[in-house]
């Protein structure tokens, strides 16, 4: 843990970023930039601690925020209807970035923003593939998740604190491929979970030998989320970004896995979390406190509060 900043210096120039190794660096590098307009926040290992809750410092940045005027969004690998009660109940919070950035959505109204799905025949046959590996799939459809197994199913697949927002977020189909072609070109992402890692690489390797521009991405040990090609929490940042007249410079993202990469890249300001797998850390600008130490928290307070 950091004793004197939340933020652990590192030396690497990446593009248009700079990792500063002193905090006077780090002091002017904020001076100068833009102010921030708009927050974007993976949930699972970023907002939330591994228990699955926000933590009252952490909510309370955020409600800070949203109430100086910054729009907080909600980017994350989830459906709309999965994001955690306890972040909807924050005050004044209009738009969810879900499916890993293939929707945008209004919250309230569910009106699309944006909306970037599988073609109808690249979905049937993806789910071809991937249906042939031992699995606890799930598609995303509308904001809403899709599985052929029930709960007793998901307990074989999932860690013990996801069973609660598995079962919440999750609705029983027996024919996926019927529930595809009666949504023609509206599958945002395959969310699949396996029971070993072996398994997962194999359908990986194998849904890229038949369309090896499809997005791949993961958000925990034996997962495998698969959205349409070009089509990552990045761009879905940036379509937002573009859609509100919100310059990317103004646009400040936190978080852990490997399907926030893109994101901590599009923005501004890119922070991983210190729990944050070693790529996301290499996309990053800083390097807040983990998950379980308020880190959202002290990169608000630092990067936005004691900014405006």
């Amino acid at each position: 843990m950091c004793k004197t900043s939340c933020f652990l210096p590192r030396k690497l120039a990446r593009d248009r970023r700079l990792w500063y190794d002193g905090d006077d660096l780090l002091a002017n590098r904020v001076k100068n930039m833009q102010d921030i307009r708009l927050l974007a926040l993976d949930m699972d290992g970023t907002v939330l601690d591994d228990d699955k809750n926000i933590s009252p410092r952490t909510a309370a940045a955020l409600q800070a925020a949203i109430d100086r005027g910054v729009l907080v969004v909600p980017a994350t690998g989830r459906t709309a209807e999965g994001i955690p009660p306890q972040f909807l109940s924050l005050r004044g919070l209009r738009w969810a970035l879900t499916s890993n950035g293939a929707s945008v959505v209004e919250l309230g109204s569910g009106r699309s923003l944006v909306h970037l799905p599988f073609t109808l025949e690249m979905a049937l046959a993806v789910y071809d593939i991937v249906d042939r590996y031992e699995s606890l799939l799930s598609v995303f459809i509308g904001g809403h998740g899709y599985t052929r197994d029930g709960g007793e199913v998901l307990e074989q697949y999932a860690p013990p604190n996801l069973w609660p927002y598995l079962r919440a977020s999750r609705r029983a189909v027996r024919d996926m491929r019927g529930l595809m072609r009666q949504n023609p070109n509206a599958v945002e992402k395959f969310s699949i979970l396996y029971k070993d890692v072996s398994t997962r690489d194999a359908a990986r390797d194998a849904v890229l030998a038949q369309f090896p521009d499809i997005e791949v991405a993961d958000s925990l040990g034996g997962n495998l989320e698969l959205t349409a090609p070009g089509v990552d929490k990045g761009r879905g940042l940036l379509e937002l970004a573009r859609a509100l007249g919100i310059d990317p410079a103004q646009v400040m993202a936190c978080g852990d896995s490997g399907n926030d990469t893109a994101m901590l890249r599009a923005a501004g300001l890119g922070v991983a979390m210190a729990n944050a797998q070693d790529e996301v850390k290499a996309a990053a600008d800083y390097i807040t406190l983990s998950n379980n130490e308020d880190g959202v928290a002290a990169a608000v307070e630092r990067f936005v509060l004691d900014a405006l």
